[in-house]
Formats: structure tokens, C-alpha cells, sequence
């Protein structure tokens, strides 16, 4: 490699580097701090800690596309069983340089204003109140690492990120947006009473935070510490795999190692072994007590039923519902839908197809019910995990949740081959099969004593399960 006119020696090949670095580098990046002897966050809601969230894109979510399309399911949403419902960014679109014939949601144009295509800030607080109403919280999508390039806010220039010849700049390949200057000190206070205007104006419960780890911590700390001074007992969800995110600013972030791992297991890329051990290097490197959120599908892939076809989907949904951490569902994922190629259709007006249900009823039963589970067994939402050794470890992923209401043990089956095989469960008294049957209706309301009425009971270690197959059983302690 040669520089314009001399060879490339060491200190000059060092500093070419260092300017390529710095071209294309963030900003504001910094340096990951090692947090794993720290304590997350210890004032994380109840209603987080035993919740389920479910993503809503309004524009797919009905025929409608829009806010009142949404209110008119929560009655559905509250049988169903989820509890904390995260709208997609409910903000005007920006339509310069837009993807797609309608635009990215993404791309926001004003963070103050409603898109009208929803309709207006009275629909957005009568579904608040009216999700409130049946006891679910309500949290909105933030955008806060970029803005479209017709937003409100390129009347003050100095808010963007600039190249060396003063261009403003867009962050990774996403030419429809243009990225936010954390370095700029009246920006982060613009941002910050954002926050504070929507926790205040619409009553709401939280925040999801789009590229969360793209925007500096220490924003973020200072942005929670203010915001939780207007409404307090809310819910900050981080889209990031940025650990000390976790230990000021936010609540719960994405598992995206775990969504990878599970996607190259379904997918015949990687044996089950590799659940357990993206699990244990996740849990090593995130401060003590935090909390992740398990998904098999949202709005930026393809559909679940798509890349892994019914079976694999709801083998993936039985793990994400049953491991620790807080499930999310991504809307028409509770009926097995899809598109014809599966695509997301993020930038298209695509609505889920409801009446799918009709072709796929296994699946609204297996959602209401491994939900209704979840509620019914204190150890799924608060009890530790503990791997179990199994006789194919490569196919099937077996853990128990221990808490002292009883242990509950999980066994899935990664593979299109039934497997006949053993688990070396906890010892010491019989086990209650707890599987939902999705071939037969059971009310998302039963009780436990329902429940045990058609619960087996059965001895473990021997183990049986079908092809993607799943198993739940409970021991309660001795009395």
C-alpha cells in the first residue's frame, strides 16, 4: 500500500489509520466499561419483571392503520394475555429521501407532533387510557440517534453529525436518515424534554429506545434521572446489547445474541448447545439482576413462521416464554402470520392477515395458554436458571426455573426428529405435566386447579417429545 508520493512506513500507515477511524467512526462512540461485578438497575417495575410485551406497528396492525385500530383490540390484547403494549414511533414521517412508497417509521419528522395517518393526539390518548383502563401499560417508540432529513429540528443544523467538509451525515447505510451530535449540549436538552413532554402530555408508561446503544450513556442516565422526576414506575426498553445501559438508564434491553443463536439453531446453522452457551457469555458480561428481552420476531425480519416454518416458530416462541428475562411478541405473531415472502414489510402497507387464525388455531391456543402459564408459576418470571444435561444436547435444550414455589422444568426440541431420551431433572418427587394441549381450547383464565385436573403425572428423567416439540412440567416443594 503506498500514500501519494512516499512509502508507507509504520507511523504513517498508523495514522492513515487513525483518520479512516476517525471518518467513519460515531462521534460519540466510547468504549464499552466492564459491568459485570455492578448491579443493574434494582427499581425496575413489578408489572416489568412479570410481564409480556407486545409489539404493535399501527399501520399493519389493522385495516385501519391507525390508532383506533389498535384500541379497538385491546379486549383481544388483554385475553391474550400481554400486558405492556409498545407502539412503533407514532410520530410524523418524513418523506425526503424516504424508503419504500409510505417511508420509514423510523425516519422521524417531528418529535413533538402525531402522524396524522394515525390520527390525532385525542385518538393516541383515548387508546392510553383506554389500554389503562384494562390494566396494560402503553410505551412508545423514541428515535433518538437521527431524525429524516425534512425534520423540524434542520433549522438548527448544529444537532447533526458532520463530515470533514461539513456535510451532514447519515449513520450506517441508512441514507433516509440523518444522525444525531450528542456532543452538542442544547441537543441533548431538546431530547431530554421530549421525553419529558410525552411522559407528561399522554400519560404514558415508558420508552423503547431505537439504537439505543448508538447514543451516548451518559445521556441516557442524565435523560432517565430527569424524566423519572415528571412519572416514575415506567418501563425503559433499550434496543441494544450494551450492557451498562443496563445499570442507570434502562430497564431491560434486547437479547440479540440469544435471537442470533436461536435463528442459526433453527435454521440447521448451529447444534441447541449453542442456547446455553450464548446464555452463560451473556450472563458474565451484564451487570447482576439484569433483565433481557427474548423475541423470535419483530418488525426488522422476516416473519418467524417464514424462517421457520410452524413448528420451528412456535418451538421458538416455547424457549423465549419459558426462559428468564421478559417475552415480546411482534403483532399477528398470536395467529401465525406472514407474508407471501415473509418480509417485514417495514417501508409497505401490508396489515396482518387476523383471519389466518382460522387456518392456524393451534397457535392463538398455544400464545393464551403458555401466557396464562407464565402468570400461574412464579418461578417463570422470578426463579434462577439451571441448565440440565439431556441425551441429545445437540437437538433438545432442557433448564429448570427454581424459585420456592417449586421448580418448573422446560424441554425443547430443535429439530424435525421426535426424540425419546432422558433428562436429568431435579431429584426428589413426581413432576405435573403442564404442556398446553393447542389441540383443545383452554381459557387463558383457568386455574391451577383446572389446569392439574389435566395435568399427567409423570416421572422423570425419561423424556419424551415430537418433532419441534415442547414440554413444561412443575414439582411443587414438600410441604
Amino acid at each position: 500500500m503506498k500514500l501519494p508520493g512516499r512509502e508507507l512506513n509504520a507511523r504513517a500507515l498508523v495514522a492513515a489509520l487513525a483518520v479512516v477511524v476517525s471518518l467513519f467512526a460515531h462521534a460519540h462512540a466510547q468504549p464499552q466499561r466492564d459491568v459485570s461485578k455492578e448491579r443493574a438497575r434494582a427499581s425496575v417495575p413489578a408489572w416489568v419483571r412479570g410481564g409480556v410485551v407486545y409489539e404493535i406497528y399501527p399501520r399493519q396492525f389493522s385495516e385501519q392503520g391507525n390508532f383506533a385500530g389498535v384500541t379497538a383490540q385491546l379486549d383481544r390484547l388483554r385475553e391474550l394475555g400481554v400486558n405492556i403494549l409498545w407502539l412503533m414511533p407514532v410520530h410524523p414521517i418524513g418523506q425526503e429521501k424516504k424508503k419504500g412508497p409510505v417511508g420509514s417509521p423510523y425516519a422521524v419528522r417531528d418529535y413533538y407532533a402525531v402522524n396524522p395517518d394515525y390520527g390525532t393526539p385525542e385518538d393516541l390518548k383515548r387508546l392510553v387510557s383506554e389500554a389503562h383502563r384494562r390494566g396494560m401499560k402503553v410505551i412508545i417508540d423514541v428515535v433518538a440517534n437521527h431524525t429524516s432529513w425534512d425534520s423540524v429540528m434542520m433549522k438548527t443544523p448544529e444537532f447533526y453529525v458532520r463530515d470533514p467538509s461539513g456535510k451532514i451525515t447519515y449513520p450506517h447505510d441508512w441514507s433516509d436518515v440523518a444522525e444525531l451530535n450528542y456532543d452538542n449540549q442544547q441537543l441533548r436538552r431538546y431530547m431530554i424534554d421530549v421525553l419529558k413532554f410525552w411522559l407528561r402530555e399522554y400519560d404514558l408508561d415508558g420508552f423503547r429506545c431505537d439504537v439505543a446503544a448508538e447514543v451516548p450513556t451518559d445521556f441516557w442516565e442524565q435523560a432517565r434521572a430527569e424524566a423519572d422526576k415528571v412519572k416514575a414506575d415506567v418501563l425503559w426498553l433499550a434496543e441494544s446489547d450494551k450492557p451498562e445501559l443496563l445499570v442507570r438508564a434502562f430497564d431491560l434491553d434486547y437479547a440479540w445474541p440469544m435471537h442470533g443463536a436461536l435463528t442459526d439453531v433453527l435454521q440447521g446453522r448451529r447444534p441447541a448447545t449453542v442456547l446455553r452457551q450464548t446464555w452463560e457469555a451473556d450472563e458474565a458480561k451484564y451487570p447482576r439482576g439484569a433483565l433481557r428481552m427474548r423475541f423470535s420476531d419483530n418488525h426488522d425480519e422476516r416473519r418467524a413462521v417464514a424462517r421457520f416454518g410452524e413448528g420451528g416458530a412456535l418451538a421458538a416462541s416455547a424457549l423465549t416464554l419459558t426462559l428468564d428475562g421478559v417475552p415480546m411478541l411482534y403483532n399477528g405473531m398470536e395467529v401465525g402470520d406472514t407474508t407471501e415472502s415473509g418480509d417485514p414489510a417495514l417501508f409497505y402497507k401490508l396489515p396482518v392477515f387476523w383471519p389466518i387464525e382460522k387456518r392456524r388455531p393451534e397457535f392463538p391456543r398455544f400464545y393464551r395458554q403458555m401466557i396464562a402459564l407464565r402468570k400461574s408459576h412464579p418461578a417463570l418470571t422470578r426463579g434462577r436458571v439451571e441448565w440440565l444435561r439431556n441425551s441429545d444436547e445437540s437437538r433438545v435444550v432442557t433448564f429448570a426455573r427454581r424459585d420456592e414455589s417449586g421448580d418448573v422444568v422446560v424441554a425443547v426440541n430443535f429439530s424435525n426428529r421426535p426424540f425419546d431420551g432422558t433428562v436429568e431433572a431435579p431429584a426428589g418427587g413426581a413432576y405435573a405435566d403442564l404442556t398446553p394441549d393447542v389441540r383443545a381450547p383452554l381459557n387463558a383464565d383457568s386455574t391451577d386447579a383446572q389446569r392439574a385436573a389435566r395435568a399427567r403425572t409423570v416421572g422423570l428423567p425419561a423424556l419424551s417429545l415430537d418433532a419441534w416439540g415442547y414440554r413444561v412440567f412443575i414439582r411443587r416443594p414438600a410441604r
